[in-house]
């Protein structure tokens, strides 16, 4: 009896040692590399299970774990670190993993030195898998050649294009372009930097880095889902030069009155995929996005390897466990069938189609397609035979150093779409979370903009990006052509440098027209005291999502608008713009320098709430570091 009443004490001690041991504590701290640097997107996980997190562009995390468990802490080019929790704060630094890293990696220009680089770098073996498929009879199978960073560090494609230069008025007073809300070049050169590299210039997209940020633009009041606004200053980096800043505001439409989803989840499989940055990473994004659907909402997931196969039916959003188990379930291996993978996701979207509804095809791929439909011009083609369907495409690229951003772009540009590019999970948050019905919700569809400049106030102009988008002058009134797409509370902005009438253009000229005199086009300008005062007027046309004939938008500038004092948001706008043209080594970057970015970029700080204008602050300290 004695022994018993001393087993069962015994039981009682080891069960209060459990539940002690067994408490849940929130343990958060900070990653860095051996010198200090704050990580990003560093894996925390607790050792044994497949839940964790991953740092914030700062290297913190947070994470709710029991006492006593193990966390590993891993990230490519780096030794892991095991630390057993027994506090609620946990630092920690990483060491450059020496026998992963060779003393020389190759970099887009060159090579480095390893101590050089703060880049993440993998080296990782193949091995045979199959990609995982719920359908019964289909099995994609491949050899799973992950590659390693040395040996595709040269392999990401970027479009090359000529930057715009200055138009006289006297020879074209009409810009035509379409608007863009893509963002992907600004967190893609974000990465680059952060790697400790300067950016191709063919990924510095000036429109697209505007674009990235929002800005305080009124809301459409009227029967329009959008709203033109324009403000004018001084060219920061041209003294003697006008800056015209062209803005459009998207309606905002509350979460609960957007229409029901037809989502299809398009996500690459292959090889090239495997990763924490590739394709880890995209199924943690789309977590984040299943997190917000409603039981209204559909779900199918599209998977696709050396072939392409549907491995989750349309599923309601209310059963975001079984979105979940089939993301997890996911594994990459074999080659790029993305041409395949397009077509097998239209299909399935058409045979879900949600009449007045919101049908999209979302895809996740670093866009290295390599079977059948896979060059640019392939892909083109296929993209436009499927834009009648009523189905859009969001294009969201994620990876590094085989990145496809010229076929991605393609994809966006000319499937009714948008691109994003995902570096870490925070960017994922942003897109399909922060800013989920402008990336998922069209308003507004075909948007195109016409600026018709006065030859009495302007000599010449230049449209500040926008390369890809331009159109030639008789498209804005044809309906048959595509173009750029609004979603819910969208901002878009577009930059034009102004050399003012009386002020000589220094950036290359052409003869006088021998046929058509400038005097009498300035005469018929200042005919009516009211046009004189114009220095621009702005043109925009629209479709209703679900309809085929455009409407048309019209707002003058008047030359009085001019102010030597300007909006934060303008500043910022500016500050932006100056960057990319730094980064570009452009032509017509004038006098502009790091240090009247950073300025600039401070005076339009304004309301930051989220952080993002600070984070470019530090992105742009960065590349002036790295300048010199």
């Amino acid at each position: 009896m004695k022994l018993k009443k001393i087993f069962l004490a015994a039981i009682a001690v080891i069960a209060f040692v459990s539940a002690v041991n067994a408490e849940v504590i929130k343990v958060s701290g900070k990653v860095t590399d051996e010198n200090g640097v704050p990580l990003d997107y560093v894996s925390v996980l607790i050792k044994g299970t497949n839940s964790g997190t991953y740092t914030d562009t700062d290297g913190n995390y947070t994470i709710n774990v029991e006492k006593g468990k193990t966390l590993v802490f891993s990230f490519i080019g780096y030794e892991a670190k095991e630390v057993k929790v027994i506090s609620a704060v946990i630092n920690v630094a990483l060491n450059p993993d020496n026998i992963a890293l060779s003393e020389t990696v190759v970099v887009a220009y060159g090579t480095q030195k390893k101590s050089n680089r703060t880049g993440s770098v993998a080296s990782v073996s193949s091995s045979s898998s199959t990609a995982y498929n719920a359908a019964p009879n289909i099995r994609i199978r491949g050899y799973a050649s992950a590659p390693s960073v040395y040996d595709n560090a040269n392999a990401e494609e970027y479009g090359s294009f000529r930057e715009n230069g200055f138009i006289a008025v006297e020879q074209e007073a009409l810009s035509t372009f379409s608007l863009d809300v893509d963002a992907a070049s600004y967190s893609n050169v974000r990465r680059i930097l952060n790697q400790g590299q300067m950016p191709n210039p063919d990924a510095v997209r000036v429109e697209e880095m505007l674009n990235y940020f929002s800005y305080n633009y009124p809301q459409p009041t009227g029967s329009d889902p959008v709203r033109i606004v324009t403000e004018t200053g001084v060219c920061p980096w041209n003294t003697k030069h006008k800056i015209v800043r062209i803005g459009v505001k998207a309606r905002e439409i509350a979460s609960e009155k957007l229409p029901a989803s037809n989502f299809v989840f398009l996500i690459d499989v292959s090889g090239s995929m495997y990763g924490p940055t590739r394709l880890d990473l995209v199924k943690a994004s789309l977590k984040l996005l299943t997190n917000n659907l409603r039981e209204k909402d559909r779900v199918s997931i599209v998977v696709y390897a050396g072939s392409a196969g549907e491995v989750l039916p349309s599923t309601s959003g209310a059963d975001r466990q079984k979105i979940r188990e089939a993301l997890d379930k996911l594994t990459a291996g074999g080659s790029t069938a993305g041409g395949a993978g397009i077509q097998l996701a239209y299909k399935i979207a058409e045979n879900n189609f949600i009449k007045n509804g919101n049908n999209r095809i979302i895809l996740c791929t670093d866009g290295d397609f390599n079977v059948g439909v896979s060059s640019n011009a392939e892909l083109e083609k296929l993209i436009e035979s499927k834009r009648q369907t009523g189905v859009y495409l969001t294009v969201l690229g994620y990876g590094m150093g085989n990145y496809k951003d010229s076929k991605l772009q393609t994809l966006a540009q000319k499937g009714n779409g948008n691109h994003a590019y995902i570096d870490n999970l925070q960017e994922a948050n942003k897109v399909l979370v922060n800013e989920f019905g402008g990336t998922m919700f069209t308003v507004a569809k075909d948007v195109k903009l016409q600026i018709e400049f006065n030859p009495a106030n302007v000599n010449a102009y230049r449209l500040v990006g926008y390369e890809s988008r331009l159109l030639n002058k008789e498209d804005f009134n044809d309906d048959t052509k595509d173009a750029g797409d609004l979603g819910v509370g969208h901002t878009v902005t577009a930059l034009y440098e102004i050399i003012p009438a009386g002020v000589e253009n220094t950036f290359g000229s052409v003869d006088k027209l021998k046929y058509q005199s400038v005097k009498k086009a300035q005469a018929s300008a200042i005919k009516s005291e009211n046009l004189s005062n114009e220095l621009l007027t702005v043109k925009l046309r629209y479709k209703n999502p679900n309809e085929d004939t455009s409407k048309k938008m019209e707002v003058p500038v008047m030359l009085n608008d001019f102010s030597t004092t300007t909006s934060a948001d303008m500043k910022f706008a500016l500050s932006v713009a100056m960057f990319g043209q730094l980064l570009r080594n452009s032509a017509y970057k004038g006098n502009a320098d790091y240090k009247k970015v950073i300025s600039l970029a401070r005076e339009g700080l304004d309301d930051d709430r989220n952080g993002y204008r600070r984070e470019f602050i530090r992105l742009a300290e960065l590349a002036q570091q790295m300048e010199k």
